[in-house]
Parts: structure tokens; C-alpha cells; sequence
């Protein structure tokens, strides 16, 4: 009977919990395969990264956060080449295409900021533009503590900057329990239960599709849940503290900020956050949105950071 009970408790996770809401697909749609076809690779001492490099003009980066990777901003790539920019957006090392080594502090904050200057110096690129969700705050927090002087302007999404405001949707211990949370996701089991949580939680209206959710869907299947577990364990429980990077911010910056998040949200730290950043109030914009706002207002973002990217400076 205890047999019959689990196995009809998987029988629901697997098949009654699809991560999306809408079934129609839009026309000439990206899928993960085309996306993943357009990645580079770069090794590094950890493993391989890829990335996605396109477009001639000034660099700018476009880094996700968790449990994301760049498939986050595929709306967003080719309007801004267009635009006349240079477009990196790297798979972060234990994220989406990228290897996923056994390891703990591998995927630690200073770690990441390493491989990806390591990549950017690959690249040839010694001073860009960058772009920054979630977790991939923390990333680039410490990268400016690294090199203060590698990025020109800073755009800043829904990201982690204090404490304050900062309600992850998973937070865990280290240990068993934990690891057995990174198992079922891996292996099919709570993966449509953690997706479908986060987009319900991270959209106004949850209107992925399925070709939307591959992106996601897959890299958790193919078994990378490693970093997942270094940030859910570790740093949601201990975020690093940053206040002397942002004591040394010079580099002009713009928030954009899905202003009905629940995740990451701005208004608890708002005062401070917009006082450490040294951003101007015309430089602060509030969308109509929740967490992942690539994916419902990619025009509307991508729109304001040209804007800003182009302005001049008084």
C-alpha cells in the first residue's frame, strides 16, 4: 500500500504539473536547439562555458541569474545587435549549456566573476557594457571588486544588491534534505513543480509555452542542479556584503525593475540601494511586471537600455 501511495505521488508531480499555461506558439519562435546551435565554447580550469557572441559594435553583457542561463534574454540578443551592439551572453558554469562539475565553492561568487573576466579577456574585450538579473547581481558585484574598471555603464535588473528585499522562493540547508530537492529536479520528479512555482511566483501572468520552458526545462534533466545547490544552501542563507564595491561605483547606472516582484523586491531597499549605486532618478524605471520580465517585456527593456546605452552624459 506504501508503494502504491509513492507511486501515485510521482504519477501526479510527473504528469499533472506542466510548467506553462499556454499552449499556442508564436511565430518563428526560438527553440533550445537553435539557440543552443548559435553557443560558443570556452574552456576554463572548472569546465567548459558557452556562450552566445554576436553582433559588431561597443560589448555588452547580458548575465542571467538562478536557476536561468542566457536563454533568458534570447528576446532580447538580436534587437540589440541591430541596435549596433556586440552581444555576450554566457551560460555561467553549472548553468544551462555549460559543464556542471561535482564541486561546492567552484560556484561560488568570487569563482563565477573569474571565469567570466577570463572569458571576456578570451574574447578581447577589456571594458563593456553590462547587463544584470537576479544572482548575476552578486556575480558582478564581486567582479567589480576583482576589476573595478572593466564595466562602462551598468544596467541593473531585478537583482541582488541588500538583504533587504531579498525573499528567494527556495532556501535551503546544506545537507540531505537539500540534495534530495537537487535529485528530484534532475531526475523529473519535482521539475515541473519547481518551474511551474517560480514562473506562477516570478510572472504577472504566467504565459510561457512549452517551447519557452525547454530552455529551462532541459538543462534541470540533463543534470544541472550543482550550482542550484551552492546558491540555495549557501548563499541564500549568507549573501556576501558588497558595501565597499559600491562605495567605489563611478560607471553611469540605470535600474530596471519589474516593480510587482515578490522575489527581489526594490521598496524595501530602494532609498539605500538608489543612494549606493549613486543612480539618478531619471535613470530609475519601473515596469509592469514581477521577476522575469525578459520574458514578457523584452521589447520595453531592451528599448530603455539603448536609450540609456546612447545618451550622453552631462
Amino acid at each position: 500500500m506504501k508503494n502504491f501511495f509513492v507511486l501515485t505521488l510521482m504519477g501526479v508531480l510527473l504528469f499533472s504539473c506542466k510548467p506553462y499555461e499556454n499552449t499556442k506558439i508564436r511565430k518563428n519562435q526560438i527553440t533550445y536547439e537553435d539557440f543552443r546551435s548559435d553557443q560558443r565554447l570556452y574552456p576554463t580550469d572548472d569546465g567548459l562555458l558557452k556562450y552566445i557572441d554576436k553582433g559588431k559594435g561597443p560589448a555588452i553583457v547580458l548575465l542571467h541569474g538562478v536557476p536561468t542561463s542566457g536563454w533568458l534574454y534570447r528576446k532580447m540578443i538580436d534587437p540589440l545587435v541591430a541596435n549596433g551592439f556586440r552581444v555576450i551572453v554566457p551560460d555561467m558554469l553549472g548553468y544551462g549549456s555549460s559543464d556542471s562539475p561535482e564541486g561546492f565553492e567552484i560556484y561560488n561568487a568570487e569563482n563565477h566573476a573569474k571565469r567570466l573576466l577570463e572569458l571576456m579577456q578570451a574574447l578581447g574585450i577589456d571594458t563593456w557594457s553590462h547587463v544584470m538579473h537576479d544572482a548575476g547581481g552578486l556575480w558582478t558585484w564581486e567582479l567589480m571588486k576583482q576589476a573595478p574598471d572593466k564595466i562602462e555603464k551598468l544596467i541593473v535588473l531585478n537583482t541582488i544588491i541588500y538583504d533587504d528585499g531579498f525573499y528567494p522562493p527556495v532556501r535551503m540547508k546544506p545537507g540531505g534534505l537539500a540534495k534530495t530537492a537537487m535529485w528530484g529536479y534532475r531526475n523529473g520528479v519535482t521539475t515541473n513543480t519547481l518551474l511551474k512555482s517560480l514562473f506562477n511566483q516570478g510572472l504577472k501572468e504566467n504565459v510561457l509555452n512549452s517551447l519557452d520552458v525547454e530552455g529551462y526545462k532541459t538543462p534541470l534533466l540533463e543534470g544541472k542542479t550543482h550550482a542550484m545547490y551552492y546558491f540555495y544552501s549557501q548563499t541564500c542563507n549568507e549573501l556576501p556584503d558588497y558595501s565597499e564595491v559600491f562605495e567605489n561605483v563611478n560607471m553611469p547606472v540605470t535600474v530596471i525593475w519589474g516593480i510587482h516582484d515578490t522575489m527581489l523586491q526594490w521598496p524595501p531597499q530602494q532609498v539605500r540601494a538608489a543612494n549606493a549605486l549613486k543612480v539618478k532618478n531619471e535613470d530609475i524605471h519601473f515596469i509592469d511586471e514581477k521577476h522575469f520580465l525578459q520574458e514578457t517585456k523584452a521589447k520595453e527593456i531592451t528599448y530603455k537600455i539603448v536609450e540609456f546605452l546612447y545618451k550622453k552624459e552631462e
